[in-house]
């Protein structure tokens, strides 16, 4: 036997590129997310891309069916499948307690007219930029880009920046939604679908109804809902004897999510959805978040490693080859126009019509925040690949009928909206602070006007002994000179402050800004051991200084 110390194997070294990068990235975590705002989405997709075919090509994901779209499509579709249903199973256990309960309008009207308003008139721009895309084939391309991503969403909403920065309910409201309109993505997907594939209108429209909608949603919800709940019940009776602490949720409910995700994909219904469930119906009382909330073991675990691994392999599966492609008009020109023009078409407009009927946004300037970031990431991966299954395998040179050209621009379109919308929204934080910094520094460098109230004080020099009558009296251009109405509340007027040495006792009269006092000539006072200047304020306190 040969002693073969250095066999390179691809597979280890990605072991080795993921583990560095996960252990260089932490030594650096609070720097990039406290001081410059950058997650680890970013700068895991970037080095991703480095890795990937268009860089060093030593990590090439689509290359692990070997020549198989089919095995390729079946390892990027259970990737991004588990990464999505821990992270929206994590959405629903840290939502509040009975938190869908009481904002169940605004999540509604986030997720369906919105929802809805994103996906015809993302379609309509498909038309109109990759015009060998029918309208029909355009919806399932958009159904893919209509769901906010939960994993790309919790880091950016959830960081330094948006937790001193943005209203708590507004972090809520869009965690809840990304959750939530991933899972509806199904219905959306598989009514273009079933009008396409059925051989009638009539077939594609029960099966809509029947399939996606009772069989996946409605079955879907149910299950999670259930499970959720006997597992919270379980686990409550289990602490109570004595079984097990609060470290052991964690692991519970990871377990709970494999589980979940297992039984309804196995039945065939919409598994992310149910997760989403299951995760709001385990804290739907308040009891796990009680438990758990000193141990933040389950978001690290979201945020820290699931994050950077998927997103350097979505970093590597981009294939930047395909954004150009004359048989189905795909140039890199126009996959940019596409991605800019659903950047402002997608959720603004609609959002800006119906914020006042959303309770949740009290304003303009959130439902300007809520348009803008509804990021694209590991969802629209996993729905367009998804889609994939369905369709014919793409032909790049010369595609023939609508589900091939459909099947040739998917991934194309999907990948490069992704990556804008990674690099766009995960820079938009700090974007915003650096820009918020640059006002401010602006701001502080302007030299502003003495105000006139500072020169109508009178100051008295130490050692000069100042009549009382002096001291008390208002000047006529002080009381009559508009400043006068200016002085701030604590300002008084100016005393002479006499302490008798026999008696102790400070002599001081205070005068209101904008009123005289009558006084007569009076004497000037005795030797005092010591004198001081008072500002007597308005609310009768003492400012006396020595």
């Amino acid at each position: 036997m040969h002693f073969h110390p250095f066999e390179v194997s691809e597979t280890h070294i990605v072991y080795a590129c993921l583990g560095g990068f996960v252990v260089l990235f932490s030594l650096f975590a609070r720097v990039a997310k406290e001081k410059l705002y950058v997650g680890e989405v970013v700068f895991a997709t970037l080095f991703g891309i480095i890795l990937g075919p268009s860089g060093a090509n030593v990590f090439r994901p689509r290359d692990w069916g070997s020549t198989s779209d089919e095995v390729t499509n079946e390892i990027t579709l259970e990737v991004t499948r588990i990464v999505l249903a821990l992270g929206v199973f994590a959405v629903g256990v840290e939502l509040p307690k009975s938190y869908l309960a009481q904002h169940w309008k605004s999540l509604t009207l986030l997720v369906v007219p919105v929802m809805f308003f994103g996906y015809i008139s993302s379609a309509g721009l498909l038309v109109a930029i990759f015009p060998k895309l029918s309208y029909l084939s355009a919806l399932v391309v958009s159904a893919c880009l209509t769901p906010t991503d939960p994993i790309l969403a919790a880091a950016i909403v959830g960081g330094h920046y948006a937790d001193r920065n943005v209203p708590g309910h507004i972090r809520r409201l869009l965690a809840a939604e990304s959750a939530a309109n991933d899972g509806l993505a199904y219905p959306f997907l598989f009514l273009p679908l079933y009008l396409s594939l059925d051989k009638t209108t009539g077939e594609a429209i029960q099966d809509f109804f029947t399939t996606a909608i009772l069989y996946s949603v409605v079955l879907g919800v149910l299950v999670g809902a259930i499970f959720g709940l006997i597992s919270s019940r379980l686990m409550r009776l289990m602490q109570r004897k004595g079984f097990i602490g609060s470290e052991s949720y964690v692991v519970q409910l990871v377990a709970l999510v494999l589980f979940i995700e297992g039984v309804v994909t196995l039945m065939g219904s919409d598994d992310l959805l149910a997760c989403f469930a299951a995760g709001s119906a385990v804290s739907w009382d308040g009891h796990f978040n009680e438990q758990v909330e000193d141990n933040e073991v389950f978001a690290s675990l979201i945020d820290s490693i699931m994050n950077c691994v998927v997103f350097v392999f979505i970093g590597a599966w981009i294939r930047f080859p395909d954004w150009t492609n004359a048989a189905v008009n795909i140039s890199p020109a126009r996959l940019v126009a596409f991605f800019f023009s659903i950047l402002l078409t997608r959720r603004i407009p609609a959002l800006m019509l119906l914020y006042p009927t959303i309770p949740d946004i009290h304003n303009w300037k959130e439902a300007l925040f809520c348009g803008w970031f509804g990021p694209m990431g590991v969802g629209a991966v996993f729905i367009s690949t998804l889609a994939l299954t369905y369709l014919p395998e793409p032909q790049k040179d010369d595609p023939q009928g609508q589900l091939q050209i459909l099947a040739t621009c998917i991934q194309p379109i999907v990948s490069c909206t992704i990556l804008g919308s990674i690099l766009i929204h995960g820079l938009s934080i700090p974007a915003f602070s650096l820009a918020r910094t640059v006002t401010l520094s602006r701001s502080t460098t302007v030299n502003t006007p003495q105000p006139e109230w500072i020169g109508q004080i009178q100051h008295i020099e130490p050692g000069i002994i100042m009549p009382r009558s002096a001291a008390i009296s208002t000047p006529p251009s002080r009381v009559d000179s508009p400043a006068a109405s200016n002085l701030p509340s604590h300002i008084g007027t100016i005393v002479q402050d006499d302490r008798n040495s026999s008696t102790g006792e400070i002599a001081s009269i205070s005068a209101v800004p904008g009123q005289t006092q009558e006084t007569g000539d009076v004497p000037p006072p005795p030797p005092a051991e010591k004198r001081s200047v008072a500002f007597v304020r308005a609310d009768g306190l003492d400012g006396s200084t020595e």
